[in-house]
């Protein structure tokens, strides 16, 4: 039968494959008719009246484009598309050709935002998007593309008198200065012709229709790249609140004071987007989806539970060491009794600990309770965890988690002596989705309960690496890298996945 190992990386590769750009657009988008053409996406539909014009910014967006320009054919008059520095030669070397676009395309391809900041390619790319949606008529459809990942660096155009410079160093001071990535947000838009639901206003009286891959927990249309074609929730006042707080309304450039003492006080109203339909075609639910399909047609029995996962990686991985001691205490018919209600107990405050959006631990609990002993069990999860940096190694939050419910495994079993977990087979493992984990060319990582015992043996101390945040180190040279998952670039990217699959021996 197939090793643990090999059903989770099969799990892997279904998920991503469902959120890469080809299959998502060809599921979410269709041309139907000739006499009077209409663009159907996900089942509504869009009459083409006349011109049909597209753009889109991100990392995954040339993929995107070049799927969508297959679909569109002869009805696409014109397209721009702002897409990271150096994508197309990327694409080119590792031999994806199906995600790069065709010689004569009509899609301008323009490369910018080096190390994933704005900069003036980016910002002449987004001069140009501006320029496509300002011209447009109420006879003409834009469809615009956006990726999450790297969607927000790629479309810089900064109210004037606001430079791009000065939007950044004011961007640079508040995050040095401990702002949340949220609160950048809302200083970006606010200072932005195109995000915040700009590029729709400007795209008026056209047709705005949207395809997003999302790369944010709970997939808000305002936050996913800034939300160039969402309404945004937050007024020139959030804006303000955010550079009272952390000291910087008297440190402002000329600039921007002129631009924020005449914005409009209020957000634009919901009603003036009666034009735009945003529609998420790939998001992490969506991949986790597919992999419990997937899961459930290699016999196990599986259970998602949650897209939203999040909080330090020490923290994550407890509380899935915790559900793979609950899992294996019930595949040994263990469940029911004072250490069940223990541990049930742990993962309860954990997930409180966690504040994890979304998750009903109590009711998933219940479901695995349900589970019967008899068929092997896939938990699945997504998100984006952090990790703080205390040592200066090489690694990526995947490897990192991997590494670290390793150790807790680890420890669990010794303290147990007579451990169900003993009486089960187990792996763990967590991905990300666009192929890359941190700096390194591994997107995570898989470990066992044996693996640090193991480990041990080749003389490599796990807390050593852990210390110093070292875990791709410690992969590279752990029975020859075998632990690591190494997918190559995927085009694609939906935040993390993780996968627990255990089974009685």
């Amino acid at each position: 039968r197939m090793s643990l190992r090999e059903h989770a990386l099969s799990l892997f590769r279904s998920a991503v494959g469902t959120v890469r750009p080809a299959p998502m657009m060809k599921r979410a988008l269709k041309l139907q008719g000739d006499g009077c053409p209409q663009l159907l996406v996900k089942g509504q539909a869009f009459p083409v009246k006349r011109d049909l014009y597209l753009v889109g910014f991100g990392k995954a967006v040339l993929g995107m484009a070049a799927a969508a320009e297959e679909i569109l054919g002869d009805h696409l008059v014109r397209g721009i598309i702002n897409v990271p520095l150096g994508i197309q030669e990327s694409l080119q070397r590792a031999g994806m050709q199906d995600m790069l676009l065709k010689p004569h395309s009509k899609i301008q391809v323009i490369e910018g935002a080096k190390n994933n900041l704005p900069d003036a390619e980016a910002l002449k790319g987004a001069v140009a998007i501006q320029q496509l949606a300002e011209g447009l008529t109420a006879d003409d459809l834009l469809l615009v593309l956006i990726s999450g990942r790297g969607g927000s660096a790629l479309l810089p155009a900064p109210i004037p008198p606001i430079l791009l410079e000065e939007k950044e160093k004011l961007t640079k001071m508040l995050a040095s200065r401990g702002a949340a990535i949220q609160e950048l947000n809302i200083v970006r838009k606010t200072l932005s012709v195109l995000k915040g639901g700009g590029l729709a206003q400007l795209a008026y009286p056209a047709r705005v229709v949207s395809l997003i891959l999302s790369d944010v927990i709970g997939d808000p249309l305002d936050i996913i790249a800034s939300g160039p074609t969402a309404a945004s929730s937050h007024s020139v006042q959030d804006c303000l609140q955010v550079l009272a707080k952390y000291n910087l309304l008297h440190s402002l450039p000329k600039s921007v004071e002129t631009v924020l003492s005449s914005s409009p006080t209020k957000p634009t109203a919901a009603e003036n987007y009666s034009h735009v339909s945003n529609v998420i075609i790939g998001s992490n639910t969506l991949a986790l989806d597919e992999a419990k399909r997937h899961a459930e047609g290699l016999g196990y029995a599986a259970l998602v539970l949650s897209a939203a996962i999040r909080g330090e990686v020490s923290r994550v991985a407890m509380l899935y060491c915790q559900l793979v001691w609950l899992v294996c205490l019930g595949l040994t018919g263990l469940a029911e009794g004072p250490v069940g209600d223990e541990v049930r107990g742990n993962l309860l405050q954990l997930a409180a600990e966690l504040e994890i959006p979304g998750l009903d631990l109590a009711k998933f609990l219940q479901a695995l309770r349900g589970l019967g002993p008899d068929r092997p069990v896939c938990i699945l999860a997504g998100g984006e965890t952090t990790v703080q940096l205390q040592g200066n190694g090489k690694g990526g939050r995947n490897q990192e988690l991997a590494l670290r419910v390793g150790l807790g495994l680890h420890r669990a079993q010794a303290t147990e002596g007579s451990s169900p977990q003993g009486r089960c087979e187990i792996i763990f493992f967590s991905g990300g989705t666009d192929g890359q984990d941190g700096p390194t060319e591994a997107a995570g990582a898989f470990c066992s309960p044996g693996l640090v015992a193991e480990a041990l043996q080749e003389g490599l101390d796990v807390e050593a690496f852990l210390r110093n945040n070292d875990s791709y180190t410690f992969f590279s040279q752990f029975q020859g890298g075998h632990h690591l998952l190494v997918t190559g670039l995927t085009g694609t990217n939906v935040m993390d996945i993780q996968a627990i699959l255990i089974r009685a021996m």
